[in-house]
């Protein structure tokens, strides 16, 4: 098992030992080391990189909390400070209770590093990811808030990778770090920028040794994007909604991360903040009275219907069936109402894709066949 750099004691787990310790150095800056550059990112805000001699690699996520990547066969520098944990790389045992970065560890063809996850086989999308479960390459190990201690001991986990739900359960990431697991709080969902969250796979890229593989991936990804970012606004208006089995429309909140999608595909957000009491939490999504949804988006250009809390829908009549209203609607008279392909929230790569899709269906582009969105007969 990987000895990982944190705490001055030994923990007995299980019957494994791990031993750790931690550098009693206190300033926030590495004092004897020498930078030479940054990670290159475009969009994201959350975490950065810099890059140090000796392959080593300093990475910040969020305001304060740090983390030393060091290569497998290189020894730990002295005077690292006592804030900044320790990650050998690669690191290629990972426990993923941040279900929304699997996808950017499939992109880059590093799925094999992760071990273990807090998602079950059943509430995956991505088939990859099934199959992985499916043959024990990839084994649950339980809810976030409730792992399997005993478990990720036993599969010699390297690295936690926990979403922020682990801040309502810090008794779980302060045990793993007795464990001598550094943890990473994947913090992608607060990227203020859609493609900022997919940049998080160079991050990922940097964690397992495939740094340039993640690099030429967002790149690639990216391109159609790039080429169509300076065109001016069509001024069509999109509604990207779901309708909740009891009767309620789920609506991402204005100015989030989709609002930003359509405004980058050169529409606007059929909902704005002006028009709603938008809830004061950290939530990004949010129900609406049907009523309001009916006055707020009767007149949108597009419907774009959200798959990922049902499932989706194979047909207008099906939507129409949700609620008899909807056949007002402008988008639904003028054959403009679409589908999601896949869950957004799991299919981290696919911001590109959709804001490319969108593109296509606000420009009218019929030359090209969207690859995350279907059109609903």
């Amino acid at each position: 098992m990987k000895k990982i750099t944190l705490l001055l004691t030994t923990i007995v787990l299980a019957g494994a030992v791990v031993s750790c310790t931690r550098s009693e150095s206190e300033p926030s800056s590495l004092t004897g080391l020498k930078k030479r550059g940054s990670m290159d990112l475009k969009y994201a805000e959350m975490f950065s990189v810099d890059y140090y001699e000796n392959d080593l690699a300093l990475v910040t996520v969020g305001n304060n909390e740090q983390y030393m990547i060091v290569p497998e066969d290189s020894d730990i520098p002295q005077g690292i400070p006592d804030s900044v944990t320790v990650i050998r790389q690669p690191a290629d045992n990972i426990y993923l209770a941040a279900s929304s970065a699997m996808d950017l560890f499939s992109g880059i063809g590093a799925l094999d590093a992760v071990s273990l996850t807090s998602t079950a086989e059943k509430d995956w999308s991505q088939p990859e990811v099934r199959e992985a479960l499916s043959k024990g390459e990839i084994l649950y190990a339980g809810k976030y808030s409730a792992p399997d201690y005993e478990l990720i001991v036993d599969r010699e986990c390297d690295l936690a990778v926990e979403s922020t739900m682990i801040y309502h359960s810090p008794e779980i990431r302060e045990q793993l770090e007795k464990m001598g697991i550094p943890v990473i709080v994947e913090r992608s969902s607060y990227e203020s920028h859609p493609l900022g969250r997919m940049e998080w796979i160079k991050l990922y890229g940097l964690l397992t040794g495939k740094e340039d593989e993640a690099a030429n991936f967002f790149d690639e990804k990216t391109k159609a994007v790039d080429e169509f970012s300076g065109d001016a606004n069509t001024g069509k208006t999109a509604a990207f909604f779901c309708i909740t089995s009891n009767g309620f429309v789920n609506i991402h909140k204005p100015g989030d991360y989709v609002s930003k999608m359509i405004e980058l595909a050169g529409g606007q957000n059929a909902f704005t903040s002006d028009d709603l009491n938008v809830d004061d939490n950290s939530l990004s999504t949010m129900n609406i009275q049907f009523e309001s949804f009916y006055d707020f988006a009767k007149d949108a250009d597009f419907l774009i219907y959200n798959s990922a809390i049902d499932g989706g829908i194979s047909s207008v009549d099906e939507l129409i069936g949700k609620n008899n209203l909807l056949a007002d609607f402008k988008a639904v008279k003028n054959g403009n109402v679409w589908c999601t392909e896949k869950n957004m929230f799991q299919q981290t790569t696919g911001a590109a894709d959709m804001i490319a899709d969108m593109h296509l269906i606000f420009t009218e582009i019929t030359d090209k066949e969207p690859s995350y969105i279907y059109h609903l007969e």
